[in-house]
């Protein structure tokens, strides 16, 4: 009889680090289950990591994207702005100390709309525009037409030419002169005193260089008051700064007549008497106007 006892079942082998698998010549090649499993996580692990890294630059740059357009946005507010003009001011000063690129030139461009025919007709309060050039408008065009014309017929009216003071005289008497033609300087828009001045108290009587027609005579921005006479020999005499006028436009006007007062209105730090001489009606036209009345025969 068999002896008594127990039995012990043999084991089955297991094949967990393993699997046997049969060649065609009967040997058996071994394949590691956990290395082949750890090298799937592995991938998975890897494309898991990609995918994360996609994410992430992604949801940086459109993190950034905001941040990007508004900077962008505040660019180009920073570059456009609008002044408002002091007292004192001019569009050479301004375009310096506004660091405008193209200077004032460029400023009165941009703000011809507002500022008008005349760049050195501003007055405190005035908005201009700086950084963003600003719509022309039609009649800005038509004006401009309207200047070029009134330049050719000054350039084609005949011209006298007296040799002697027969007709002419000084704009006031007695008066020393102050901040001469041409003098250079930021406060004035074309960069340069396109004038001389006289320097005479308030109410001192001022008179026409010759005799010609008022072409207009009222409030000129920065220039106060004025007066602007047409001479008989084509070219224009401006007088600026009056505290009173004596004349109105379209009036006819003798060798000596009194216009107006001298005064401070407009744009000056004292009274005095602003005179120009013109070729045109327009600001920048302007020539010496000592050498034209010397030329005159006028003592000055």
């Amino acid at each position: 009889m068999p002896a008594k006892g127990k039995h012990r079942r043999p084991k089955s082998q297991r094949f967990t680090r393993s699997i046997a698998v049969a060649g065609t010549g009967g040997a058996a090649l071994a394949l590691p289950l956990l290395g082949a499993t750890g090298a799937h996580a592995a991938t998975s692990q890897s494309a898991a990591d990609s995918v994360a890294s996609v994410s992430n630059v992604a949801n940086k740059a459109a993190e950034s994207a905001p941040a990007a357009a508004d900077k962008k946005a505040e660019a180009k507010k920073a570059a456009a702005k609008t002044y408002s003009v002091r007292a004192g001011d001019s569009l050479s000063k301004i375009a310096g100390t506004q660091n405008v690129s193209g200077g004032w030139k460029k400023l009165y461009e941009d703000n011809r709309k507002a500022i008008g025919g005349d760049p050195a007709l501003i007055h405190p309060g005035l908005k201009l525009s700086i950084g963003k050039a600003a719509a022309t408008s039609s009649s800005d065009s038509g004006a401009s037409k309207t200047t070029q014309s009134s330049a050719k017929k000054a350039a084609a009216a005949p011209k006298a030419a007296e040799a002697s003071a027969a007709g002419f005289t000084l704009p006031v008497a007695g008066a020393g002169v102050g901040t001469p033609y041409k003098m250079s300087g930021s406060m004035w828009s074309s960069g340069y005193h396109t004038g001389v001045d006289f320097v005479v108290p308030t109410g001192t009587s001022l008179k026409s260089v010759g005799a010609g027609t008022v072409v207009s005579a009222g409030w000129g921005g920065a220039y106060g008051n004025q007066v602007v006479i047409q001479l008989e020999d084509g070219h224009y005499a401006q007088y600026a700064h009056l505290s009173s006028l004596s004349v109105s436009a379209g009036q006819a006007v003798t060798e000596g007549q009194q216009v107006g007062l001298s005064g401070a209105t407009g744009n000056v730090t004292g009274p005095h008497l602003h005179f120009e001489i013109r070729t045109t009606p327009d600001y920048g036209s302007d020539v010496d106007p000592l050498a034209y009345l010397r030329g005159k025969g006028v003592s000055v």
